[in-house]
């Protein structure tokens, strides 16, 4: 177009005119050139002139360029860009010979001949400036373009990396979180473990400490108990030294009396020729002997078991001395007699009419009846006729013992099964026996009666039966009567009520099987001798501990128990028998007389009441006895019975208030209180808990 033709001769001239021919370069303040230094020097060729005239100039010579006005278009055309090449000559120092080569490596024929630059034609200049100009834009725009793209390259790269690094991070991150996390739950898990141990510790630690302070208390309760039992020990030996002390000036009091009796008789004037002197000297030497052990006791304090034994040795054998005395006197008094008898009868020889002396016989002391006066002196024997059927039952009982003696002894399994389900069967229901309704009463009663008699009975959800076994019906008639003695001493001792259930049940199962009776009778002897009557006499040679035995004493551990359970025990046996002679069982047969009754009440009464009386046993057997079995004596006997109790308190009283000491007149003053008040009611009440028709109906 001509419009472009003009503006391509404009830039032309502007090229060729001085400001035209200045070089401008954008990087010579970066290379720190002066700007005006091209202007002064002759121009250069570039460093890439020797290659464009080696490969641009001969394919521009081949094909000869058009017009000028066609230049711009083709070399648009030729390199895909306007030119700007302006066609004044350009001088390029770095177009020289040394710096132009050929392809093949060969120098340029004027290499170092020309000093001076090549200085070329001015159109052909230009053209090759434009060509290098056009190059080195072309390789600007090429650079500028890998530039662009490793620029991208490397943002996407960095991109890349930036977004893998981002990755990396989160994933660095998750995996330090879920270290974190780890580590937490991990730590937490100790903490657990370590908090479970720590509370594991602490629960072995408090029951430690309970054991240990279990342990503590049990030793603390152990030496609490020691000290008590040492404090009780001590206290029981002074209590029993304190007794044995009271029995001791009992003893001596004792003596001193039948030491005053021994000297009134050796002073009688109406026996010349009878000596008397041995009795008195050997009655000095015993009160000698109880002085000195006296003596001895206040200087160590409390007389042992020994001494006291010795002392009551010497007591009974001051009795004995006392009687044969006694008898002594007595035989003299019989030969006495005898001879006024035979001069009295010399005498009356002339007489036509004789009789026969009077013989005065003044009952002895141990006969006298019920309501008479007793002797001066009494009995410290049991009547014989009384020992016998006490060895008597005792004989029995020991017979009864080897009945049964193989099915006690056997080692047989079955022949055990069959022992302990028959004492079950015997002993339970006399356990069973209380203040409880009759019609209770009687289902023990037949149950008890149909064993005896043979028949099956339950107990223990089996059924059993004295025939089970040919010693069967001994060994129970032996256990039953143990077991209704064995209730006396302990239910009845310490609940007085029960001894009339107790007494009605066994004078029943008595009356029907007579032998279970006897069976009662020598246990309660044997554990209570006073129920006889009977008091042991000490022997030569016989063990303290087995002398207490034969007192009714339980001794455990060679000591006798206490007076308070002795006096306990002995009250609920007496009580029991007192209770076993007044009852009759009311299902049965009222024709016949009861198997033990108040005859051998007042028998009893009557011989205990015919002997010495011991301190503090006495009183209370006396009491315990009148209080249970005292109204039907009243009513049996009437006035006998007023007399007897008239006896007790004017001649009976007074014996018991001298052998007893101030520590133990509780009993004697409980006995005493009650006879003065039955006298003055001139009544007898009836005791408590004694069944009534009422019981029965129940």
């Amino acid at each position: 177009m001509p419009s472009e033709g003009r503006c391509w001769e404009t830039l032309q001239a502007l090229r060729r005119s001085d400001k035209g021919r200045i070089c401008y370069h954008r990087d010579w303040l970066l290379r720190g050139e002066d700007v005006l230094e091209e202007c002064m020097s002759l121009p250069k060729l570039s460093s890439y002139s020797g290659w464009i005239v080696d490969h641009v100039l001969p394919n521009m010579q081949e094909n000869p360029p058009p017009s000028e006005t066609s230049t711009s278009p083709r070399s648009t055309s030729a390199f895909g860009q306007p030119s700007f090449v302006p066609k004044s000559p350009v001088r390029d120092p770095a177009f020289s010979p040394a710096s132009s080569a050929t392809p093949d490596g060969t120098k340029d024929k004027y290499e170092s001949q020309h000093t001076e630059p090549m200085v070329l034609q001015s159109s052909q200049g230009i053209k090759v400036e434009g060509c290098i100009r056009m190059y080195e834009l072309l390789h600007r725009m090429k650079g500028a373009e890998g530039l662009r793209q490793w620029q991208e390259e490397q943002e996407r790269q960095a991109r890349a990396l930036s977004e893998m690094a981002s990755e990396q991070l989160k994933r660095f991150d998750e995996r330090k979180e879920l270290k974190h996390h780890k580590e937490f739950q991990d730590l937490r898990e100790v903490m657990e473990k370590s908090s479970r141990e720590a509370l594991g510790q602490q629960e072995k630690l408090k029951a430690e400490h309970h054991h240990r302070a279990k342990i503590l208390n049990l030793k603390l309760r152990e030496a609490e108990q020691q000290r008590l039992k040492h404090v009780e020990r001590e206290r029981l030996r002074k209590e029993e030294g304190q007794i044995r002390l009271r029995n001791l000036y009992a003893l001596q009091e004792e003596v001193l009396h039948l030491s005053q009796q021994l000297d009134a008789a050796d002073q009688r004037r109406d026996l010349p020729r009878v000596d008397l002197s041995a009795f008195r000297t050997r009655g000095n030497q015993l009160c000698g002997l109880i002085s000195g052990i006296i003596r001895a006791t206040s200087e160590n304090g409390f007389p042992t078991a020994e001494e006291q034994a010795v002392a009551e040795r010497a007591l009974q054998e001051m009795r004995d001395l006392l009687v044969n005395l006694q008898q002594e006197i007595a035989r003299a008094c019989e030969d006495r007699r005898r001879q006024d008898e035979e001069e009295a009868q010399v005498k009356r020889q002339e007489s036509q009419v004789q009789q026969g002396p009077e013989v005065r016989k003044e009952p002895p002391a141990s006969r006298q009846g019920p309501g008479g006066k007793l002797n001066e002196d009494l009995q410290v024997k049991v009547q014989d006729s009384t020992m016998q059927w006490y060895q008597q039952l005792q004989e029995a009982s020991s017979q009864c013992v080897l009945a049964f003696e193989g099915l006690s002894n056997s080692k047989d399994s079955q022949a055990k099964k069959i022992r302990m389900d028959l004492q079950k069967a015997a002993t339970i229901p006399v356990s069973q026996i209380s203040t409880i309704a009759g019609s209770k009463l009687k289902e023990i009663f037949d149950k008890i009666h149909s064993l005896l008699s043979g028949k099956p009975v339950q107990s223990g959800g089996r059924s059993v039966s004295v025939t089970l076994n040919p010693q069967g019906l001994d060994f129970v008639q032996y256990k039953l009567a143990e077991k209704f003695v064995k209730q006396g001493e302990e239910e009845v001792a310490s609940h007085h009520e029960a001894a009339f259930p107790i007494a009605v049940v066994a004078s029943g199962i008595w009356e029907l099987h007579p032998r279970v009776g006897d069976l009662i009778l020598a246990h309660l002897h044997k554990k209570c001798p006073y129920s006889v009557p009977f008091y042991p006499a000490f022997k030569e040679g016989m063990a303290l501990e087995d002398y207490q035995r034969m007192l009714g004493y339980k001794v455990m551990d060679c000591r006798a128990e206490q007076q308070d359970s002795f006096l306990k025990r002995m009250s609920g046996m007496i009580r029991l028998y007192a209770a076993i002679i007044q009852l009759r069982w009311p299902y049965g047969n009222r024709q016949e007389i009861h198997p033990h009754g108040l005859n051998h009440g007042w028998r009893w009464l009557a011989q205990i009441l015919n002997m010495e009386p011991l301190s503090d046993v006495t009183a209370t057997l006396l009491f315990d006895f009148l209080e249970v079995c005292g109204n039907a004596l009243m009513k049996q006997y009437q006035v006998q019975f007023w007399k007897m109790i008239l006896l007790i308190k004017e001649d009976y009283f007074p014996r018991i208030e001298a052998i007893t000491s101030s520590g133990q007149m509780g009993s004697f003053i409980r006995l005493k209180q009650f006879l003065e008040k039955c006298l003055q009611r001139k009544e007898i009440p009836v005791p408590k808990g004694f069944l009534t028709s009422s019981f029965w109906r129940s």
